[in-house]
């Protein structure tokens, strides 16, 4: 692959035809970008995210890997090194790799400098829930990339095609950043279970408690994201209501599980919010009584 090829002239192949390959591929046609095609573990996966994405099934991974300058691996995390163990048997020489993973970085592709390629992980801040429309919505995802740095500017290029914003992070950087996704995402899950688990015990049904739940999060999370952290934050903690937090933890202190210790820690964080918030007040009260949490834990266990 002759280096100075414009991106708009570069095929772009998936192996993976699951949601993500379904979403990006059909995102990358619908920005005009070439895609030569889909290899699957099953040729009709293939077939059928090739339709999709108005391009070609490849039942050879080889073939695919002809037809490609650059490749996305968007398989199973557990599947990518098998993957690009056949594909160093196929020839890599100037093909640019890259997989989707969020927890696994680009060292994944081992050795990949020796086969004269590139390895790159690329990974859309986005919940692909559904493989025929996520595409609709991933244009406002934003994007982490990381990798080598001899192809960089024909990734970067790729984003300037799509005009989704992105960050270039470092590969010792990766499972941190994983661990952020996962809080802002699937941890607010258990925070949300856990708040209906407490209203069913007030008499609540479990319909009922997502009934009530439901407004209160939905705008709290619209309002977190259109005013940030600071201005979003509202309740005891914000105000600095002692007597509040303190009856909480009174009423969650018999539960059998560690419910008043994640309630204890993530107040904690709160209180730093709201110290930025107000630097004149004093909060030293407050912290105090969210102290002591992890000593808590262990002896629930």
């Amino acid at each position: 692959m002759n280096n100075t090829k414009e991106l708009s002239k570069l095929s772009i192949g998936f192996i993976g035809a699951g949601r993500v390959g379904f979403t990006l591929a059909r995102y990358f046609y619908e920005k005009n970008l070439i895609i030569s095609g889909f290899y699957s573990r099953s040729c009709e996966s293939a077939r059928e995210a090739a339709e999709f994405t108005r391009s070609k099934a490849f039942c050879e991974i080889k073939e695919l890997v002809a037809a490609s300058d650059v490749i996305f691996i968007t398989t199973p995390d557990s599947a990518i090194y098998e993957v690009y163990l056949q594909l160093k048997e196929c020839g890599l020489k100037d093909k640019i790799l890259c997989h989707a993973s969020g927890a696994l970085s680009a060292q994944v592709f081992d050795g990949i400098e020796t086969e004269g390629a590139y390895g790159y992980s690329v990974h859309p801040i986005f919940a692909v829930s559904d493989k025929k429309n996520s595409y609709k919505e991933i244009g406002r995802a934003y994007f982490t990339v990381e990798g080598s740095s001899q192809k960089m500017t024909i990734i970067e290029a790729l984003f300037a095609k799509l005009g989704n914003s992105y960050q270039v992070i470092s590969e010792a950087n990766k499972a941190q950043y994983h661990a952020s996704l996962v809080m802002a995402s699937n941890l607010v899950i258990g925070l949300y279970h856990m708040a209906a688990r407490l209203l069913c015990t007030c008499g609540f049904s479990e319909e009922t408690a997502q009934e009530a739940l439901k407004p209160l999060f939905l705008n709290n999370a619209e309002n977190l994201c259109s005013m940030g952290c600071e201005a979003a934050l509202t309740g005891p903690v914000d105000r600095n209501d002692t007597g509040t937090v303190k009856k909480h933890l009174d009423a969650l202190a018999d539960g059998a599980d560690t419910i008043d210790a994640v309630y204890k820690l993530l107040s904690r964080e709160l209180v730093k919010v709201a110290e930025e918030k107000y630097p004149q007040r004093d909060y030293s009260e407050l912290a105090g009584l969210l102290t002591d949490v992890l000593g808590k834990m262990q002896n629930k266990k």
